[in-house]
C-alpha cells in the first residue's frame, strides 16, 4: 500500500473547517483571534477553538493553530496569555513563523509539536536541519522551491521530521509571504496578519511632470501586471507530489468561502485516493480541473515545483479572479415524518431533500449536486417548495430552508450549486 501524504485543508471559521472534514481533509489548519497571519478571516474565539478541536477529534481528524505572525515586543504579554490559555485546549500542533514565538511555546508548552510556517523560508538542507535540531516536528518549505530542491531537502533530514508544501492556493508576490508593501500603503502588517493585498491593486504610471496624466498598468499583448501573482494548482502533477517524499499537501484559502475549501478539498482528495489505490493503473481525469475551476481563482499555473522562481515570475495575466458558480444551498438532514403535508420524500423523479439556500435559485435553473467523492452531478431543478410545504417558482432570500426534488441520494452537507 502506497504511503498517502496528509490532505490539509484551510477552516477560516466553523462552517469552512465541516466543510473541509465533510469533504476529505485528513487536518485543517485555523487561528484564534490573534497571531495567525489571516487576521480579516472570521477565526475561532476560545470556545469556538475547543469546540473545533473536539468535533475534529470525534472524526479522527486534526488541527493546527497558526501562531505564524511576527509579533513585536509590546504584543509577548498577550500573547504569552493566549499560548497558556491552550493547555486545556488539545490542538495537535502549532505553526511558527518567529524563533520568539516557538521559544515561548516551548517554554509555556513544552510537549505541543510545532511547525515551522512557510513564513520562515525554509528554502535549504542547512535551514531545514537547524529548526529540526530546534524541536520542530514539521516543517513547512518556503514556495519558491522545486521538486528536486525539496528532495534535497528531505534526503538531509531525519524521517521523523516531516515536510509539508502547499500545492493549492493564491501565491504571495514576496518570498515567502515576507512583504512590507501593505504596511507602507495603509499602515496594516502583513507579517502581523493584516495584509490588505497591495499586489492585486491596480496602479497607475504617473510621469513626474504630468501628474494629471495618470496611465494604466493593464494588460495587454506587450506586458502585463507587475506584482499580481497566478494562483498554484498542482491537480495534474499528482503522481509526482506523491512520490516526492512530501508529507502533507497543504491548500491555501482560509479567506476563501465554504464552497472553495469543500471543492479544491474534495478534488484533491478524489485524485489523491486514486493514485493510492493504484498507481501502475492511475489517469488523471480532466474532470479534477473542472472543478477546481468551480471556485474563485486567479489564472492558474504549477507555482515554482517545476520552475525556478529566479527566471519564471507567474504573474497574472488577466485582471481581477474568475469568478466561482453559484453555491446555490447546503443539503440538511430531516426526518420524513416532518415533511410538510402534502410532500412526498421519494417519488420516480427522485428524493426531496432539504437544504439551507446560500443563494437565489430558481425553477429550470441548472444545477450541480456536489458530495464527497464525486464531481457535481447534473440536473435540472424542475420542484422547490418552502418550508411550509408550498411550490415556489424561486427561493430569493438567503438562509431559508426550501426543499427541492434530486434525482441522486443526498446527504447532509451536499452541496446545490449552479451548473453549466
Amino acid at each position: 500500500m502506497i504511503y498517502t501524504p496528509e490532505l490539509l485543508s484551510p477552516a477560516g471559521n466553523f462552517e469552512k473547517m465541516q466543510a473541509a472534514l465533510r469533504y476529505g481533509a485528513d487536518a485543517v489548519y485555523l487561528a484564534g483571534q490573534r497571531f495567525g497571519m489571516r487576521s480579516a478571516a472570521d477565526n475561532f474565539t476560545s470556545d469556538e477553538l475547543s469546540a473545533a478541536v473536539a468535533y475534529a477529534h470525534e472524526r479522527g481528524k486534526k488541527v493546527y493553530l497558526t501562531l505564524n505572525t511576527m509579533p513585536r515586543a509590546d504584543e509577548y504579554a498577550d500573547l504569552r496569555i493566549f499560548v497558556d490559555s491552550l493547555r486545556d485546549v488539545p490542538v495537535d500542533a502549532v505553526i511558527v513563523a518567529d524563533l520568539g514565538v516557538m521559544d515561548t511555546v516551548r517554554e509555556l508548552l513544552p510537549d505541543m509539536e510545532i511547525h515551522i510556517s512557510t513564513q520562515a523560508g525554509v528554502c535549504s538542507p542547512a535551514s531545514a536541519l537547524s529548526y529540526a535540531r530546534l524541536g520542530a516536528k514539521r516543517l513547512v518549505v518556503a514556495r519558491e522551491l522545486t521538486f528536486e530542491e525539496i528532495a534535497a531537502i528531505r534526503a538531509a533530514l531525519p524521517a521523523e521530521v516531516e515536510l509539508e508544501a502547499f500545492i493549492h492556493g493564491s501565491m504571495c508576490v514576496s518570498y515567502s509571504g515576507r512583504c512590507i508593501l501593505s504596511n507602507e500603503f495603509t499602515g496594516r502588517d502583513g507579517n502581523r496578519g493584516m495584509c490588505a493585498q497591495p499586489c492585486r491593486w491596480n496602479y497607475m504610471l504617473v510621469e513626474e511632470k504630468r501628474p494629471d496624466q495618470p496611465l494604466p498598468i493593464e494588460t495587454n499583448e506587450l506586458g502585463t501586471f507587475i506584482m499580481a501573482s497566478k494562483d498554484m494548482c498542482m491537480i495534474e502533477h499528482i503522481p509526482t507530489l506523491m512520490q516526492s517524499g512530501i508529507n502533507s499537501f497543504k491548500i491555501e484559502g482560509r479567506m476563501k468561502s465554504a464552497y472553495y475549501t469543500a471543492v479544491v478539498t474534495n478534488a484533491y482528495r478524489m485524485a489523491m485516493d486514486a493514485y493510492a489505490a493504484d498507481p501502475e493503473r492511475f489517469a488523471y481525469r480532466d474532470e479534477w480541473l473542472r472543478e477546481l475551476e468551480s471556485v474563485s481563482h486567479r489564472e492558474y499555473c504549477t507555482g515554482y515545483y517545476l520552475d525556478d522562481c529566479r527566471k519564471e515570475s507567474h504573474l497574472a495575466t488577466t485582471l481581477g479572479y474568475i469568478r466561482e458558480k453559484a453555491y446555490f444551498a447546503i443539503a440538511q438532514t430531516y426526518d420524513e415524518a416532518t415533511l410538510p403535508a402534502g410532500l412526498v420524500a421519494q417519488t420516480e423523479d427522485g428524493c426531496l431533500a432539504r437544504f439551507k439556500q446560500k443563494n437565489k435559485v430558481c425553477v429550470g435553473d441548472s444545477a450541480e449536486l456536489l458530495t464527497p467523492g464525486k464531481i457535481g452531478q447534473p440536473f435540472t431543478v424542475r420542484e422547490i417548495y418552502n418550508e411550509e410545504g408550498e411550490p415556489m417558482q424561486a427561493a430569493p432570500h438567503p438562509s431559508q430552508i426550501i426543499y427541492v426534488r434530486v434525482p441522486f441520494a443526498v446527504k447532509e452537507g451536499d452541496i446545490l450549486r449552479a451548473g453549466d
